[in-house]
């Protein structure tokens, strides 16, 4: 079905009209429609477009406000100041649009016109290594950016860039070869992620413990390598074997985080490693890329360290080594030609962000990334502790992200019993299912609703709390309007544009109408925080509508009753959509 348009672009098209008509030679001028606090919305474009036609501001918006017909749409305008048009519309226009909204399966959020392919980089784990609380952030904002890109029309391609190549497996595949059975499990039964990281871990220990006494094991770890990067049929058999094992650790980590990770998604280092020698000898034979004492090498001017000198992008080592701009290189060349990608996303540290500049730069001078072809890093901040330091353990370690996750849901779990104890609505299995899905949104709402580039605190006790700019308080949002609805009787929600809406009401009204431009903004910026802050504006503003106006109990007039109703239930479809786009998901009771 055709998308429905919102108040917001209604309003702008009557003032464009309007504008056309008062001055011919503006034809098609931005209004610059903005929402306001002294009306509903404020046209601020009339200053500009009079200054250009050399007229008086003030008589050139008075002539607009006479062409625009009120009633319908709009209420009420009026010119403020020098020229700005301080616009009201009618609370029937509100409960129209918003009806049309609710019998759209989108709730009004249009498709993107211009929508393409984007490959989206995030969730990079590292084969044979324990997932920390750094490694949370990726995934969360990487899986919020797939699900909104994808609602507004995007095809979206998950890669999951997991570290799987490198010298540390010469030595642990060594060790493996040497002790066979250390990875071999105890039963036929399926391997918990635990098991697998236990594995993994106690092999990675041994093998470094002996690496570094051992001389002669150390001569033959380094001779693996060697091994590995030929090719070598044993040694890559041995090598799958660890990535397996990760894997089997990796989606049990990630299915605590409610995430869903295809193994076709999964294309790490060693997925590129057919395309390193090409990617050096194009860079090489075009000139982007330089020999500098033996290592090739791109240089920029603009690009310099910590020291203030230019840093140079080094693609091949002196020794004849790959580095990561190598990978990262031919990963663009894969994702444009191959994938056919019109943008790249790289949810990253913003620590790498010199890394990427480079990465970026050198595929331009390549012409690998062009006018039709963009690459942009989301980079992100720090997970900090209380203290804001970055968050450690009390023995000053990373945080393992398994614990992190488990302790969120145990907390939450006791927030939502504390809740129910005295009501008794909950059986238990639903306290530990509410548990397990408040924990988790509670972690990534935490993080989604800070700006991505911002360090933020990991406070959980205020994570889990009921009050404030948390998760759990949309989601009790949600649950007490499900309630509402459930418990209306033979009432159902009717949209009724004829009556006349209280304050809190219009106001509720508004915002619900702001969904649409909202998740179109998310998308283009790559910024799911303003999900977020949408999402806990709803809720704050449904909590001061429910306070001031009776739904069920003190029971008012049929119609009044049934258009509150329909407010409810657009306010909580909206809410699960919205929350669903951040991958939290809305518990029907709580």
């Amino acid at each position: 079905m055709a998308s429905v348009p919102s108040l917001a672009s209604s309003v702008n098209q009557r003032v464009s009209d309007a504008l056309a008509s008062a001055l011919p030679e503006a034809g098609g001028a931005d209004p610059l429609l903005r929402r306001s606090d002294r009306a509903d919305f404020q046209a601020n474009g009339i200053l500009a477009l009079a200054k250009k036609a050399k007229a008086n501001p003030r008589e050139l918006a008075t002539t607009v406000v006479g062409s625009i017909p009120t009633g319908d749409l709009i209420k009420d305008i009026e010119v403020s100041g020098p020229g700005f048009l301080n616009i009201t519309v009618s609370d029937r226009a509100i409960i129209e649009t918003l009806a049309a909204r609710a019998g759209d399966d989108r709730l009004g959020v249009p498709y993107a016109a211009d929508a393409g392919t984007t490959v989206i980089d995030y969730a990079q784990p590292n084969v044979a290594k324990e997932m920390h609380v750094g490694h949370l952030r990726s995934a969360v904002i990487g899986a919020a950016m797939v699900e909104i890109l994808e609602f507004t029309g995007e095809k979206v391609v998950r890669r999951h860039h997991i570290g799987d190549w490198g010298t540390q497996f010469g030595m642990l595949i060594q060790y493996l070869l040497e002790h066979p059975h250390e990875l071999d499990h105890k039963s036929d039964a399926e391997v918990s992620g635990e098991e697998a990281m236990s594995n993994l871990n106690r092999l990675y220990k041994a093998s470094r413990a002996l690496f570094d006494s051992d001389e002669e094991f150390k001569t033959r770890a380094r001779a693996r390598v060697v091994d590995l990067q030929a090719g070598d049929e044993q040694t890559l058999a041995l090598w799958q074997r660890f990535v397996d094992e990760s894997k089997i650790y990796f989606y049990s980590v990630f299915d605590k985080l409610d995430m869903d990770i295809q193994d076709a998604d999964v294309v790490g280092e060693s997925g590129y490693n057919h395309m390193l020698v090409e990617t050096c000898k194009l860079l090489e034979d075009s000139g982007v890329a330089v020999r500098s004492n033996g290592a090739l090498c791109v240089f920029f001017d603009e690009y310099k360290g910590p020291d203030g000198n230019p840093t140079p992008l080094i693609v091949q080592k002196s020794d004849g080594g790959f580095g990561y701009a190598a990978t990262d290189l031919s990963a663009i060349r894969d994702r444009v030609g191959n994938l056919k990608a019109d943008t790249l996303i790289y949810v990253v540290d913003a620590r790498q962000s010199l890394h990427f500049k480079m990465v970026f730069e050198t595929a331009r001078r390549a012409g690998w990334l062009n006018d039709g072809v963009k690459a942009v890093q989301l980079a992100f901040g720090t997970v900090l502790g209380k203290d804001g330091k970055p968050f450690k353990t009390r023995e000053g370690e990373t945080v393992r992200l398994v614990d992190l996750l488990d302790e969120a849901v145990e907390r939450a779990t006791s927030v939502v019993r504390e809740k129910d104890k005295d009501r008794g609505f909950l059986s238990e299995q639903e306290i530990v299912e509410n548990g397990l899905q408040v924990g988790i949104g509670a972690v990534k709402y935490a993080d989604l609703s800070t700006s991505a580039a911002r360090d933020y605190k990991f406070d959980l006790d205020q994570m889990v709390s009921l009050t404030g700019d948390t998760s759990v308080y949309l989601q009790y949002a949600y649950a007490r309007i499900r309630s509402i609805l459930r418990n209306a009787g033979d009432r159902s929600p009717v949209a009724h544009p004829e009556l006349e809406l209280a304050p809190a009401e219009r106001a509720l009204g508004l915002h619900l109408d702001q969904f649409g431009e909202v998740v179109t903004e998310a998308a283009a910026e790559h910024a799911p925080h303003k999900v977020a802050a949408y999402l806990y504006q709803l809720s704050s503003l449904f909590t001061t509508f429910y306070t001031e106006c009776p739904v069920v109990k003190p029971e008012p007039e049929l119609v009044v009753g049934e258009n509150r109703l329909f407010l409810c239930d657009l306010t909580a479809r909206t809410l699960s959509k919205g929350m669903s786009l951040l991958g939290i998901r809305t518990p029907e009771r709580l």
